[in-house]
């Protein structure tokens, strides 16, 4: 059974504060209210994760409209799995993952992005993370085109 982890209730939280931002300073909008509840809850009984099947339907529907605003899969088109390897040097996903990845439910999939992100060991959070940020800054350093 997958959980749905206490930062991914956090991300979902912060995404609805963000886009429906309280009026009053006190005020929540529905979405961060039903998020909030399983929050505090998962708080006060020191919780990790929360159970996705029993999870309140407005909850619920909060955090899958966030989920879709997440990345969907860590696949950096690099998939050493079609080599043999059990663990994807690109993505940190194993073969099985790969292999079943459409099949899964979003808090099987954010599950194993949250692995993959402790473990830090795929090319897609050190060689090619360090290659996209080099980018970046040569983009930011490179002067601006002259206006016609």
């Amino acid at each position: 059974m997958a959980g749905i982890h206490i930062t991914d209730i956090e991300a979902a939280i912060n995404h609805w504060r963000d886009k429906k931002p309280s009026p009053d300073g006190v005020t929540l909008a529905a979405e961060v209210r039903a998020l909030a509840e399983v929050y505090a809850l998962m708080v006060f009984y020191r919780e990790q994760e929360a159970d996705e099947f029993s999870m309140p339907a407005e909850a619920m529907a909060a955090w899958l409209a966030w989920y879709e605003s997440t990345p969907d899969t860590p696949c950096i088109a690099i998939c050493s799995t079609s080599q043999g390897d059990e663990m994807c040097k690109g993505c940190g996903r194993t073969f099985d993952e790969v292999q079943l990845w459409t099949e899964m439910r979003p808090a099987e999939k954010r599950q194993t992005w949250r692995r993959i992100t402790l473990e830090g060991q795929a090319w897609r959070f050190n060689r090619y993370a360090e290659r996209a940020q080099g980018d970046a800054a040569e983009r930011l350093e490179a002067p601006l085109p002259a206006a016609a």
